[in-house]
């Protein structure tokens, strides 16, 4: 489908005839970067690069949809998510700086064969609970009583109950951003609304080593609470903050107290975090172009940078891959196609006219673009961190599977609950 002109509205444009095609597109990138050998998948498609153990959860769960949609066979996947589940609970944990990983946590980055870690990357909280998302999301799905199936959920229940979430607050209410072997716990806490909600849920929900309610409600005193174009919201600026946890959890109509206080839910906080970003992109205070109506989405992406240079007669910084934000964060005039994909589920009206104009830029090698001098730059590469979302957002918003599937896991619930979430499905 090319794009339009003018983009149509949302009801004249053919969702079936756009969207499954964006979704099959993001999940070959699952099959195309995987190790089918140990289920390991790449951060970004660059020979040679390491995998990212949130691209790996993200795999797991696209294997679900990719057999409910048609795009593997159940066998497929259930071979790749026993490699996967196998090496995750086969490889080394310990405090070694060559380890796989440490107290049920895992490095942010592995090396794609031996699964080592590489760069001398962190131990990573929130990566290991976008992987423990995954897992638990495939034994959700799997509920057969074939040995198969029946190792795959035996081998999740163990991924998740090793996974030592009370010493990751090393002694603070908040959850820390990671641990070195070389000089121990990072100093960042997650502090502020992001992407941590599926982490601090995660560790609520541990029948194992689970933190309390005060290191959830620590985590919710400090958040932001902003008027922005007149639109009051949970700030923050990025648009994966707004998406990620939500790839699995359905925070439609349920409230914690933060929520309750603003007579609001998290899933309409999201709605509002895309109007403003499309506000801002139509206000278009730096003046980029391509910046409007249809052209938004500033969010984590990859850049023309690192580097200097002139743009439209005036000097700007560009960078690479960075969490790009809207209204106050960083902007140098990238915009990323895949988080608007990745909004759909709560601001059609708004998505589907800008994915109709941006269509031919998800079929470019990435799905990332910047305007710049009136050009567009492609990036290269595609991500799993972005493609994953795409993935489990166009399917929310067109089937309810990946939050149907996570409804039923009891974990999630229990972590919910804990949180103070009542209403919307958990009323059920």
């Amino acid at each position: 489908m090319k794009p339009a002109s003018f983009p149509l509205p949302p009801d004249l444009i053919d969702e079936q005839a756009m969207l499954p095609a964006l979704q099959r597109q993001a999940f070959d990138y699952f099959i195309e970067q995987s190790n089918p050998a140990n289920g390991l998948v790449r951060d970004k498609d660059k020979t040679g690069w390491p995998a990212s153990i949130a691209a790996v959860g993200l795999a797991l769960t696209s294997y679900c949809v990719g057999v409910e949609r048609g795009f593997m066979t159940c066998s497929d996947a259930i071979a790749r998510t026993l490699a996967t589940l196998r090496f995750l609970a086969a490889s080394e944990q310990s405090d070694s700086p060559a380890a796989t990983g440490y107290k049920g946590f895992y490095y942010h980055f592995l090396d794609m064969d031996n699964g080592r870690r590489v760069w001398a990357c962190e131990l990573s909280s929130i990566d290991t609970a976008l992987l423990m998302a995954g897992v638990l999301a495939a034994a959700q799905y799997f509920d057969g009583d074939d040995k198969d199936e029946l190792e795959i959920r035996a081998l999740a229940d163990l991924l998740y109950r090793r996974v030592d979430w009370q010493w990751m607050r090393a002694r603070c209410q908040l959850l820390r951003h990671g641990w070195k072997p070389e000089t121990g716990f990072l100093r960042k806490c997650w502090r502020g609304y992001d992407e941590a909600l599926i982490l601090y849920v995660l560790a609520l929900g541990s029948p194992s080593f689970p933190i309390e309610r005060p290191s959830y409600d620590a985590w919710t005193a400090s958040f932001e609470w902003k008027s922005v174009y007149g639109i009051d919201y949970l700030y923050a600026g990025s648009l994966f903050i707004h998406q990620m946890s939500h790839a699995w959890l359905d925070l439609r109509g349920a409230q914690d107290d933060f929520m309750r206080a603003h007579g609001l839910d998290y899933a309409e906080n999201t709605r509002r975090a895309t109007l403003v970003q499309q506000r801002y992109a139509i206000d278009n205070p730096l003046g980029f172009p391509g910046y409007g109506e249809h052209g938004w989405g500033i969010s984590a992406s990859d850049g023309p940078g690192p580097a200097t240079q002139q743009s439209m007669g005036v000097r700007r910084c560009f960078r690479d891959y960075v969490g790009r934000g809207a209204p106050y964060g960083f902007d140098d005039g990238t915009l990323a196609p895949w988080a608007v994909a990745a909004s759909l589920p709560f601001a059609p009206e708004i998505v589907l006219p800008a994915l109709a104009q941006q269509h031919d830029v998800f079929h470019a090698r990435s799905t990332v673009f910047v305007t710049q001098q009136g050009k567009h730059w492609v990036s290269p590469w595609r991500f799993g961190i972005n493609d994953g979302p795409v993935l489990l957002m166009l399917d929310n918003h067109l089937h309810d599977f990946p939050w149907r599937l996570m409804r039923g896991n009891r974990y999630l619930r229990d972590g919910l609950v804990k949180a103070g979430f009542t209403g919307g499905w958990l009323a059920a």
